[in-house]
């Protein structure tokens, strides 16, 4: 059984990474989401689930406004081969999410390692990270470094590369 937001907040809690959250109404896309600017200030993110043709799994996060050709983030991630994007059912058996809601917090779910975690080095320039904190009902504000180590304690890696044109 996948996470609940409220499991994360107590992970997060007991991490000792303090987090604010603000519920809305359901987001799907990007522009969805930028209906909210101004409300919620640092660095809203894009999730792109891959996956390669020897089925490895790539959980990348951008800012909302990067371009990711993915014709050749392959050759950045570390793929085999070029990558297409991951279906529902391995997104909700990994990460426990749905599509709409991808998020860097889906990490919590994947207890068994099965997606590499790839953060745009532009993002991580931003001193706060906005994510669905499971659900796209709500934004979750994280510092960056508080991200990273919530990636650290659910036993991931977070691979900073420069992934956005």
């Amino acid at each position: 059984m996948p996470k609940s937001p409220e499991d994360l907040f107590a992970y997060l809690d007991g991490l000792g990474i303090s987090v604010r959250t603000k519920s809305h109404p359901p987001l799907f896309t990007v522009a969805d989401s930028q209906a909210l600017r101004g409300e919620i200030p640092g660095g809203h993110t894009k999730n792109l689930f891959l996956k390669d043709k020897k089925d490895n799994f790539f959980l990348v996060t951008v800012g909302e406004e990067a371009e990711v050709d993915l014709k050749q983030i392959h050759h950045v991630i570390g793929a085999a081969g070029r990558v297409s994007f991951g279906k529902p059912e391995p997104l909700m058996e990994y990460l426990g999410v749905t599509p709409g809601a991808v998020t860097a917090f889906g990490l919590i779910n994947d207890t068994a390692g099965r997606v590499k975690f790839v953060i745009d080095e532009a993002l991580m320039r931003e001193e706060i990270v906005n994510a669905h904190p499971l659900t796209n009902e709500a934004t979750t504000s994280i510092a960056g470094g508080d991200l990273l180590a919530f990636v650290e304690a659910t036993g991931h890696e977070a691979h900073i590369l420069k992934v956005s044109a």
